[in-house]
């Protein structure tokens, strides 16, 4: 009796497993919660906005756009912008707890922009302020390094002290370019400054110091970019810079044991790149020391030409590392520097837009900091460095009043930085709708982000279709706007 009444329990329960597994299967999707954060011309600055859902649904025709998030495309690496003399020489202006404030909200993943990826120098650059313009080591046919020294970057203005001030608030990798090598290495430093040949020894040894030097004082460099917008400053051209990096560099840092990875070169343009990266690229002796192929965005336009490079080179990285507003790059003088006005920022994420749309992996601005005055700059006129050197940073410090100010670019690279993190892969974003863009990532997790711009001058609608669910989203005028969900 106890055993036909255990069967009949049994067959009752199995009958009610059955039941609900079919009730959970035909039930309707449940709502997917979705984080947004929103900065607008209306005063929102990485707001925190009420939870949004996806509905089951199709967007039925509507304008707007479909996320396939099963087509991936380039790995992001980071965003960021440069560390510089300039900038922290303009921080240390301010009282210390306002120091801090500056970094925490550059650095810090949680309150701040988060920055991933940055950009620092082999000694002098235009924006290397602290003191003259400078190498590791000047004295002329020192080949050995004998007196090669980084002094100037362990002071209160220096490099490492920036390097390690941010770094308390949020982790980031390294990339550095050199404008010029020691003057001795050139030709001449007067009438031709292409580095004479007998010194690729020498240079690779001058490298490798650096990176040596760095490492002692707790530093990795991830990657070492040979020349900064060769041709610009060191004048050597692609096939020397092939030659440098395939029997000089190349091998010494291979058997150097450190973990530093080598960027090709920064071209000050994308056609640039286009034409010129095959030089090097296409000698697999050389091709092999070659990790990421970065390039500068100075052109303001030729995204093509990165897609194109990126068809040609799949297996190597693409990073936009460098670009401004700058009167000696070519911004107009009518064009008022710098740029106070939140609508600027429109057409900076304009620009990250159309980069990673071309396959770029990371993307970092040149002066992260300045003044009221877009400096201070470095002269030297031999070097390249002119004077006055205005430009437009991230953040403007008032040196004056105290006052600072997070620019329109500030906040719309701060959406990329904060909420793309390292890892986060592009996925296909297909649709169009006048003055809007959007663009999905996927995280390593399996989360789900999503950048939307609005152009236009006024509020705007659009509809996101992901997984046959859609989500409804209202646009300020002139605004980012990032979804996050899981």
């Amino acid at each position: 009796m106890r055993n036909q009444n255990r069967k009949a329990i049994l067959g009752n329960a199995a009958i009610l497993v059955h039941a609900v597994v079919v009730l959970l299967t035909c039930w309707p999707a449940a709502a997917q919660n979705v984080q947004i954060y929103v900065s607008s011309k209306a005063g929102d600055r990485l707001a925190a906005k009420p939870e949004l859902h996806f509905e089951p649904g199709t967007s039925s025709g509507s304008p707007g756009f479909e996320i396939d998030d099963s087509v991936a495309f380039q790995k992001m690496d980071g965003f960021g912008a440069s560390l510089l003399e300039a900038g922290l020489m303009v921080i240390n202006d301010l009282a210390p707890a306002e120091q801090e404030s500056v970094l925490r909200a550059l650095f810090d993943p949680k309150e701040g922009a988060g920055f991933s990826a940055m950009k620092t120098v082999l000694a002098s650059t235009d924006f290397m302020t602290a003191g003259p313009f400078y190498t590791y080591d000047p004295v002329p046919g020192d080949v050995a390094m004998n007196h090669f020294s980084i002094t100037r970057d362990l002071q209160p203005n220096g490099l490492i002290t920036f390097i390690k001030r941010a770094r308390r608030y949020g982790n980031f990798v390294l990339q550095a370019p050199m404008d010029y090598p020691p003057d001795w290495m050139l030709f001449d430093v007067d009438t031709n400054q292409d580095v004479n040949p007998k010194y690729y020894d020498a240079l690779a040894r001058y490298y490798l110091r650096y990176l040596q030097e760095y490492e002692k004082n707790g530093i990795t460099i991830d990657y070492l970019s040979l020349f900064n917008e060769p041709g610009v400053y060191t004048k050597i051209p692609y096939n020397h810079i092939r030659d440098l990096l395939r029997d000089h560099v190349g091998p010494l840092l291979e058997h150097s044991g450190l973990r530093t990875k080598i960027m090709l070169s920064e071209a000050p343009e994308r056609d640039e790149a286009y034409r010129n990266y095959p030089t090097v690229l296409d000698d697999p002796a050389a091709r092999k020391y070659v990790a990421v192929a970065p390039y500068h965005g100075y052109d303001f336009k030729d995204y093509a030409e990165i897609a194109k490079l990126h068809e040609k080179y799949p297996d190597i990285p693409l990073w936009m590392t460098e670009v401004c507003y700058a009167y000696e790059a070519g911004t107009p003088k009518s064009f008022s520097l710098p740029r106070y006005e939140f609508e600027d920022g429109d057409f900076w994420g304009t620009q990250i837009f159309n980069d990673l749309e071309a396959h770029a992996s990371a993307w970092i601005y040149w002066n992260m900091i300045l003044d009221e005055k877009g400096g201070p700059w470095s002269v030297s006129y031999v070097h390249g460095n002119p004077d006055p050197n205005i430009q437009h940073p991230v953040v403007i410090i008032d040196r004056q009043t105290k006052k600072i100010t997070y620019t329109g670019l500030y906040y719309y690279l701060a959406h990329f930085s904060r909420f793309v993190r390292p890892g986060a892969v592009r996925v296909k974003t297909s649709g169009s709708q006048d003055g809007i863009r959007a663009m999905a990532f996927k995280r390593p997790d399996g989360a789900m982000v999503l950048e939307v711009m609005n152009s236009r001058k006024e509020d705007a609608d659009t509809i996101i279709l992901w997984h046959e669910r859609i989500l409804k989203l209202k646009l300020p005028a002139v605004s980012i706007f990032t979804a996050l969900w899981n």
